[in-house]
């Protein structure tokens, strides 16, 4: 047997591989995705009691809003009313994305300054869909809903945001004060924007291309949540990667069925 038979594999594997493969590359191997983390899982919650204390009293208002705005989506309404709703998201997204993630939550994770971009700009896009209706030039919110299961999945995900995501803080044994309230922390904020647009389905004239842009922006931070979460050892990050995988899967299983169905009245036409 030849001398470099004799020799062990790993120890001719690991010679191997530090003669082709740079140090540096090999380094990066021994790091975890929590090693990444700028901040300890403690501080991250801090973020959201210190929004909610400076919010103050006005908290419960905010939280009334969204009852309200919930309250006019469920209801048969006139097609003014869900404008309405959409320009108070858009104030939703705009005031979380300066505030809470400039503000508060970009100075230990840097990452979230583009992120503080990205709700500005979603603002932008719902502020255009409420103009579009407001205007009459694209369809009239909600006159013509894409389809009655589509609206009831998104009744199910603002109601969620509403009324059971801000229970998630005493559940998981954190103090009421680090509640995360829609219209001042951004997951739920998030999670009643893919309910609305379940809701109102993607209007007609220019407001296809905002409307898709929104659901991207939407998905792109149920991802970016969700990967924190994890990473942090919080088992809530499964709320925001079931939320934005459902919501996805709801609106491509509803518009196949409303597909199908059309087929079948031309057929019997």
């Amino acid at each position: 047997m030849s001398e470099w038979a004799s020799e062990p594999v790993s120890e001719w594997v690991s010679v191997s591989m530090s003669q082709w493969w740079p140090a540096w590359s090999t380094d990066w191997l021994s790091y975890r995705p929590g090693d990444f983390l700028m901040f300890a899982p403690r501080t991250y919650w801090r973020l959201f009691e210190r929004h909610n204390q400076s919010v103050g009293p006005a908290i419960w208002l905010i939280w009334a809003l969204g009852l309200a705005a919930l309250w006019r989506l469920q209801r048969p309404s006139p097609p003014l009313r869900a404008p309405v709703v959409v320009l108070a998201l858009a104030l939703a997204w705009a005031a979380v994305g300066w505030y809470f993630l400039h503000q508060l939550y970009a100075p230990v994770f840097w990452v979230m300054t583009w992120a503080a971009w990205a709700f500005l700009t979603q603002a932008l896009l719902l502020g255009w869909i409420a103009v579009l209706a407001l205007s009459k030039r694209g369809t009239p919110l909600p006159a013509e809903y894409a389809a009655p299961s589509l609206r009831n999945g998104g009744l199910v995900l603002f109601g969620w945001a509403v009324l059971v995501h801000p229970l998630l803080a005493p559940l998981a044994e954190r103090p009421w004060a680090q509640a995360e309230i829609i219209g001042l922390a951004p997951d739920p904020t998030v999670f009643a924007t893919l309910g609305l647009l379940l809701c109102i389905g993607p209007p007609a004239g220019g407001g296809r291309v905002p409307y898709e842009l929104m659901w991207a922006l939407a998905l792109a931070w149920c991802a970016i949540s969700a990967a924190t979460l994890l990473t942090m050892g919080s088992m809530q990050g499964c709320v925001p990667a079931l939320v934005g995988a459902g919501a996805m899967a709801w609106r491509i299983g509803c518009g196949r069925g409303r597909g199908r169905g059309r087929g079948r009245g031309r057929g019997q036409a």
